[in-house]
């Protein structure tokens, strides 16, 4: 079975000063405890530990992304005169009251309980920074905010779902002025989710949806914000969540979800008059003309997944053990202005577990799934090259990349796909970012999750 090699974004950091130097331990200790939970042992069996492999190579790009924030404060070196490293401070609580998307039987009431699982509510706690006027990405992104932020959720069914706790690196920033007190911005958050009750046979045998106790969590949102005072803000939007392992571990169903939110935002530092337009603020003194340009994003990602089959006149099955993954990206992207770049990408993968149900070895179908044999497929049938439209929102250390492309190189039907990918790239370098992503069918089946690591060409900064 093939390997997965994932490069390694290990170099120690330049902490230049003490606020990053705080946030460096934060961030340790949130990954001691998330390594803590990764580790225990909840499951046994070569392809469980593999499971646990994939997920925590996931957790820890998402803490590495946290860690890469503190860092971000010595990127830019001699070439800006400008460079400080002050940042306004905000902590922000919001409660989301939400929906449960009705996507499987499971959900409609067939559990447990014999009730539907309709509502849920999670409470947030989150820290954040924005960078002041006088620095460079605070005169190129004044209104944008990132942090890290920790999530409780409860669907109302400890036994069967449990109460997840969402650990997560979030952006927002704003849209359009819509009054001089008033807003309306975006939030995303991505990152990973521990603590759900997964299928088994014998205690969990309902829950169909779940198959993992950690599982990737993504989150959309739109909002409106009102500034009530100088360091204060409430903030009230709706948006969608998503819950899956990307197929690592089965049953993958997916927890989707639809939520209202409201919260208070306070901040600490300098008066931010520099988000009002007009009133002469530093955030917009000194404007150079944006030039638009064309840089080249190079990934290499890898994973694992699990496979189920469908043959002929059986019921469903799944593939005994864990297949590879393994993938590269060519995306030259279109620079349009300091915040809005597009393009194609060329995109190109190994599955290991593609197309393996033309190659069954077993005479007969066997009725259970782990006495299944196979034939090892010809590496052309599990090789697929695809295009792909790519866009990306920029910000100052968070980039996300949508894309939606084609197979126009495959062998069989596993490969001959129309794909979808949401990722999150993490700059730790002018050159170097780290990149988590997620790869969908049909913008609803999940594929398989992809972690790597990118370099960056011709990138220009203004």
């Amino acid at each position: 079975m093939m390997r997965q090699v994932i490069p390694s974004a290990g170099r120690r950091m330049y902490l230049p000063d003490k606020e990053s130097r705080i946030l460096y331990r934060s961030f340790k200790k949130i990954f001691l405890l998330c390594e803590a939970i990764i580790r225990k042992p909840y499951q046994t069996g070569r392809a469980c530990i593999a499971y646990r492999q994939t997920m925590n190579r996931f957790a820890l790009a998402i803490l590495t992304s946290l860690l890469s924030m503190g860092n971000t404060f010595g990127l830019h070196a001699a070439d800006h005169k400008d460079r400080t490293r002050k940042v306004v401070h905000l902590l922000e609580a919001d409660f989301r009251p939400g929906n449960v998307f009705q996507t499987h039987a499971f959900f409609e009431g067939e559990n447990a309980s014999q009730q539907p699982i309709l509502q849920m509510l999670s409470g947030h706690l989150k820290y954040g920074f924005r960078f002041t006027p006088e620095t460079y990405f605070g005169k190129r992104y004044p209104y944008a905010i990132q942090g890290i932020g920790i999530g409780y959720n409860t669907f109302h069914n400890r036994q069967e779902l449990g109460n997840p706790l969402s650990v997560y690196v979030f952006q927002s920033s704003r849209i359009a002025r819509l009054a001089p007190r008033l807003s309306l911005d975006y939030e995303w958050n991505f990152g990973a989710s521990f603590g759900w009750k997964e299928y088994n046979e014998t205690t969990n045998p309902y829950n169909i949806v779940v198959g993992s106790p950690i599982n990737a969590y993504i989150h959309l949102e739109f909002l409106l914000n009102w500034q009530l005072a100088a360091h204060s803000y409430l903030r009230a939007g709706v948006g969608v969540s998503h819950y899956s392992n990307g197929n690592s571990n089965y049953p993958n169903a997916g927890v989707n979800t639809v939520e209202a939110s409201i919260g208070f935002i306070r901040t600490f530092g300098q008066e931010e008059q520099h988000l009002t337009p007009g009133k002469g603020g530093a955030g917009y003194r000194h404007r150079h003309p944006f030039k638009p340009y064309i840089n080249y994003d190079l990934i290499f990602y890898g994973a694992t997944r699990k496979k189920g089959i469908f043959p002929e006149a059986h019921r469903g099955m799944l593939v005994p053990g864990i297949f590879a993954i393994g993938g590269m990206n060519f995306n030259p992207l279109y620079n349009f202005n300091k915040y809005f770049r597009a393009g194609l990408s060329l995109d190109a993968q190994y599955d290991e577990s593609a197309n393996i149900l033309e190659h069954i070895a077993n005479e007969e179908i066997p009725s259970q799934s782990d006495e299944l044999k196979f034939y090892r497929p010809p590496f052309k049938d599990q090789f697929s090259v695809g295009l792909s439209l790519r866009t990306e929102i920029v910000m100052p250390i968070f980039s996300i990349n949508l894309g939606i492309g084609k197979n126009f190189i495959y062998h069989g039907k596993d490969t001959r796909s129309f794909y979808q990918v949401f990722v999150l790239k993490t700059n730790l370098s002018k050159r170097f970012f780290l990149h988590t992503g997620y790869q969908l069918y049909r913008f609803k089946d999940p594929n398989n999750l992809m972690l790597g690591i990118g370099f960056r060409f011709n990138e220009k900064r203004r």
